[in-house]
């Protein structure tokens, strides 16, 4: 099965004249959980571990992964065709390594820009640069191939509401906006899935574990938009954000709408945003952690009070 998976993969790596294919473990928002649909690892090399970087030529093909997983990955990756390196080991080479020793000049570095962070991006764009290659980041190839790839999540969000979460959407982006002054920034993207939740007060189940929904903002010093899937935002929830300076806009467009922001500075998280949003933005970006990030490690009086609330409980006993 993996070897006609990587068969197919290498028929779309030579459509697209791609020379080395990178497939990490990610989402769109740069998650340490992933959904079904973002299993795209798994899906090309078999191995269905939580962390590893998969890395594909035309004649070989590697997973990258930690201690955790070497015995794992060793049993399941055999008679794949996927070599295993032990990330961390004496004398293997890491991803980096590996793809600079593999990308020949004139050749072509493909990913996903969507799964791959600014951050990592930006480094393969300059190797790429160096080596007098280019990037192809604009085609998730594995989707090509993927016939029976699960569905996009679209889970129902609901409201953590004042009770718990202590403060509204609208206080919170005050919060937001007043660091966004300080840092001379009047625009701020925002793609952490839980920074999302804790500035929206929203919560969803698109990752297994993780009560978390698929999204995007776009916080300016006046403005807030929220891409989501809106299948997952009832009229209830809808109102709720619009009273709290929110408004409600389809996943889709999100990328479309960074290309309008043509002017100022950009406050954003390279680690936390993707590649194309990165390569989408066209102002200049200004670097850092999300303020959301920041606030939301330090708890209102409401979180402290359920957090001992929460440590005081009485767990019933087997008997």
């Amino acid at each position: 099965m993996i070897p006609q998976r990587l068969a197919a993969l290498r028929r779309e790596m030579k459509k697209h004249n791609i020379a080395v294919y990178v497939v990490p473990t990610s989402d769109f928002h740069e998650s340490e959980y992933v959904g079904e649909y973002f299993m795209a690892r798994t899906y090309i090399t078999g191995f269905p571990g939580s962390a590893g970087t998969a890395v594909i030529t035309m004649t070989e093909a590697g997973l990258w992964t930690d201690g955790r997983y070497f015995v794992q990955a060793e049993k399941e990756l055999e008679g794949t065709g996927v070599v295993l390196f032990r990330s961390g080991m004496e004398g293997v080479p890491t991803v980096h390594e590996y793809i600079d020793s593999h990308l020949k000049s004139g050749g072509c570095l493909g990913f996903d820009a969507r799964i791959v962070s600014a951050g990592e991006g930006t480094y393969y764009s300059k190797k790429a640069e160096e080596k007098n290659a280019k990037l192809c980041v604009d085609s998730d190839l594995t989707d090509r191939i993927w016939t029976d790839r699960p569905a996009f999540p679209e889970s129902q969000a609901f409201i953590l509401t004042t009770e718990y979460a202590g403060k509204t959407p609208a206080q919170k982006l005050e919060e937001v906006r007043r660091i966004m002054e300080e840092k001379g920034t009047k625009v701020h993207v925002l793609s952490d899935l839980c920074d999302i939740a804790w500035l929206t007060n929203l919560r969803g189940a698109d990752i297994d574990h993780v009560p978390v929904l698929l999204a995007h903002m776009l916080v300016t010093d006046k403005e807030a938009m929220l891409y989501v899937n809106r299948k997952s935002i009832n009229l209830q929830i809808e109102e709720y954000l619009k009273d709290n300076g929110i408004q409600v806009k389809e996943y889709d467009r999100f990328y479309d709408e960074l290309g309008d922001i043509t002017e100022g500075h950009v406050l954003a998280d390279m680690q936390a945003i993707n590649y194309k949003t990165k390569c989408s933005l066209k102002a200049e970006i200004t670097t850092g952690y999300n303020p959301e990030t920041l606030l939301k490690a330090v708890k209102n009086p409401v979180e402290a009070e359920n957090t001992v609330s929460y440590t005081h409980l009485t767990l019933p006993t087997n008997r």
